[in-house]
């Protein structure tokens, strides 16, 4: 007997369904497996679920730490044993041929397999299985209530590239050696398998050397000016003291060598030189072209003319007994010697330097640190070690067996592979995490620049005008985080994720299996998983982007509203009061009218997810009006150019938004013809520090007006009242109010630093001026 038609069509239909609620339902793995096969039914972790090792002790070290991190959240003191019979059985299986880092793992209701090759593979093989729990196992405290279920799957996985790895930077700020193992976690949750240590720079040494204790002595403290902006601070005076710093010593670098070993991950050490050692010339300034004296310096430095001698032969006997060192710390096949930014003014005006230059048949100083680096190079290579540094390291011509980590975007990663060498990926671009992630005004303080989750995850490693040959060369690529702004490690997981968790999934899956809409759908667990292990992260990608233009043709400012998240809920008002569920959802552009403040956010499920955009906009009597500059902007920073001051857009915290225009080493002078005389009572205008960008407040702003555009009547001006060494990152509006009078033409005089101050990093050259809109009432 046939079934009736209709209970075909609801069978049907009812698989249909199940089918896409497993599909919605699959594991939110980060980074992307290579290949995931969803099956039906979970095992179940239960207080008597046994592990089981097998084929060598790295399987068996493996399986216990397996044990112990699902032993805090889950409470199960799960025993582990030699064997295959487990229910949890992680096998090493020599017997074929593996890729590097390979697993395969399969889930059944009854039973979980991974095998791999390696210990290594293993261990990528255990991250899988812990993001395939809820997230509550990543949690440090007995989760109460919580089914220990993990769907039935099978994947196959292994990594793109080699070299997958995080730097963190110790000298700018000193982290404690229990965060260096948190990051370490951080870096193995991701399937990282490189933690770049930067141990050295200017403003501090962090690692203990032996032969030379001067080096902590001296070098690992600066004098405590952290209430200061980092390009603000002024030298060391005589009879202070240096209390702020810290160093590792060498007990405490084996042990964090060894505790990232467990995670079959590598430390290489950073050892910078020829040029960011300001701290070793405190240390020990024999070793310097001058003879110092100097002091470690309390914040930024530019340019980098501190430097090693390199025409004393004790220069490199010393580097030698240093590296010999960490040589013996660090077991890591990679040395890395920095070799970056190194301003050679010293070396120009050092007669050691000059007559090694002329001995060795050298033509300049570029060929000088070429001389540098490779004889270091030779002496590493000695050791059986090799030599990576920063792309400068291509300057007068590579040491023949050297690496090159590409940071100043992708033409020395091109440059070296065309050579015939290795190179590492770090492109400011889309690894430099240091940067901003959102807008600079919600944003912890940071470098300059903007640097989203979506552009992370859009970074292709390998150039494309490599040919298949080369771009085998291309070893892999890594994040880096620089710490001049980052003084804690909750200001450092807050910097790297989850825009370390996009980079992962770059640099381990593979490029076709890599999609935007489909990670964002598997970040809100990983997130939950942040939060569960109690690390912090950002929600700047769930930010909403607010961008204003002005039609001249019609005077109308146009809003637009976007977000890098797919098809995003966007709730908004244009009153200035926060947004809520119930606020008018964003469908299309918005013409505005007045002045007033537009905020912004997302919501998901009458719940706001991220945080709250706001835009400023400021339609005055000047808006839209002729604007006459008796001192050109910069073409730098020109702006929507001679509208830019009265478009009614108020500038963000980014002063490369397009709504702010820069003065360079001048003051500001400009008029605005109000068109016919109108009556005024107060002008405004806005401005920005930004000090480290060498950006600073004006010293003053006057105002005066005019009905003939040639005699001016003063109205008032504005003194700064914030020292430029306090100015830091800040936005000011100058406001000046007066009794109502008629006018036509009123004049804004900015009085600019001019120079930068001579603590700063830029001492002596010109300072800018940045103004985004001038508003008269």
């Amino acid at each position: 007997m046939k079934p009736p038609i209709l209970i075909c069509i609801l069978a049907v239909f009812m698989q249909m369904v199940a089918c896409s609620n497993e599909q919605a339902t699959a594991p939110a793995v980060i980074p992307q497996p290579v290949e995931m096969v969803l099956s039906h039914g979970r095992f179940r972790l239960a207080p008597d679920t046994r592990i089981s090792w097998s084929g060598s002790q790295e399987a068996s070290a493996v399986a216990a730490q397996l044990a112990s991190v699902l032993r805090p959240a889950t409470g199960f003191e799960l025993i582990v044993s030699e064997g295959i019979d487990g229910d949890i059985s992680l096998l090493i299986d020599a017997s074929e041929e593996w890729k590097p880092e390979e697993y395969r793992l399969t889930v059944e209701k009854n039973k979980v397999i991974i095998t791999a090759g390696s210990g290594a593979g293993l261990f990528r093989g255990i991250q899988t299985l812990r993001q395939l729990l809820p997230p509550q196992a990543f949690s440090h405290n007995r989760a109460e209530g919580v089914k220990w279920a993990i769907p039935c799957v099978r994947v196959t996985d292994y990594p793109r590239f080699g070299w997958r790895g995080m730097h963190l930077d110790v000298s700018r700020h000193f982290f404690d050696k229990e965060f260096v193992k948190k990051y370490i976690d951080i870096l193995a949750m991701h399937k990282l398998n490189v933690f770049h240590w930067h141990l050295v720079d200017d403003q501090g040494w962090r690692i203990e050397i032996k032969k030379y204790p001067e080096l902590t002595e001296v070098g690992a403290w600066r004098v405590d000016r952290e209430d200061k902006p980092w390009d603000s601070r002024q030298p060391q005076q005589p009879g202070e003291k240096a209390t702020y710093g810290g160093f590792y010593t060498q007990d405490d670098i084996r042990e964090i060598v060894a505790y990232a070993a467990d995670r079959f991950i590598t430390v290489v050490p950073e050892i910078e030189m020829p040029a960011h050692v300001g701290s070793a010339m405190a240390a020990c300034p024999e070793y310097s072209c001058t003879g110092g004296p100097f002091t470690v310096p309390p914040g930024g430095v530019w340019p980098i003319t501190d430097i090693y001698c390199a025409g004393k032969e004790e220069t490199f006997a010393f580097l030698e007994d240093v590296l010999t060192e960490v040589i013996d710390l660090f077991p890591s096949e990679y040395i890395h010697i920095g070799g970056d930014e190194a301003d050679k003014t010293e070396w120009k005006r050092c007669r050691d330097c000059q007559a090694r230059m002329r001995k060795e048949g050298l033509k300049d100083e570029h060929e000088l640190q070429s001389y540098f680096i490779k004889r270091i190079e030779l002496f590493l290579n000695s050791k059986g070690r090799r030599l990576i540094g920063w792309d400068e390291i291509l300057q007068g011509g590579l040491a023949p067996e050297a690496t090159v980590m590409s940071w100043q975007g992708f033409e020395g990663g091109i440059a070296a592979a065309r050579s015939g060498h290795k190179a590492v990926m770090v492109p400011t671009s889309h690894c430099y995490l240091s940067v901003y992630q959102g807008d600079p005004v919600t944003e912890p303080e940071s470098f300059r620049g903007l640097l989203t989750l979506k552009k992370v995850y859009s970074f292709e490693p390998v150039p494309p005008e490599l040919t298949a040959e080369e771009a085998e060369l291309i070893i892999g690529a890594q994040g880096c985080l620089w710490t001049e702004y980052i003084t804690d490690g909750t200001r450092a997981e807050y910097m790297i994720l989850p825009r370390l968790s996009a980079l992962s999934e770059v640099i381990w899956s593979p490029a076709d299996r890599r999609n935007w809409e489909e990670f964002n759908i598997r970040l809100p667990k990983m997130l939950e998983r942040f939060d569960a292990a109690g690390i912090n992260y950002s929600r700047g990608s769930y930010r909403v982007d607010m961008y204003a233009s002005y039609d001249e043709a019609s005077g109308d400012i146009i809003l637009e509203m976007a977000s890098e998240q797919p098809s995003p809920e966007i709730r908004y008002t244009t009153d200035g009061s926060d947004p809520l569920p119930g606020s008018e959802e964003y469908s299309g552009p918005l013409k505005m009218t007045g002045k007033t403040t537009v905020k912004a956010a997302i919501f998901e499920n009458g719940k706001m997810i991220g945080g709250i955009s706001s835009k400023a906009i400021n339609i005055n009597k000047a808006t839209g009006m002729k604007v006459q500059y008796n001192i050109p902007f910069s073409d730098k920073y020109r702006g929507h150019a001679d509208r830019t001051l009265v478009n009614g857009i108020n500038g963000s915290g980014d002063f490369n938004d397009g709504h702010w225009q820069g003065f360079e080493g001048t003051d500001m002078d400009v008029v605005i013809d109000l068109g016919d005389e109108t009556t005024i009572s107060s002008i405004s205008s806005g401005y920005m520090a930004a000090v480290g960008s060498w950006i600073f407040l004006p010293r003053s702003v006057e105002y005066s007006c005019s009905n003939d555009g040639n005699d001016y009547t003063p109205l008032g001006t504005v003194i700064t009242e914030v020292d430029p060494a306090d100015q830091g990152n800040m936005i000011e509006v100058y406001s000046s109010s007066f009794p109502a009078v008629n006018a036509r033409y009123v004049r804004i005089v900015a009085r600019g630093l001019i120079t930068c101050p001579p603590w700063h990093a830029g001492a002596g050259n010109k300072a800018w001026l940045f103004c985004d809109e001038i508003s008269v009432e």
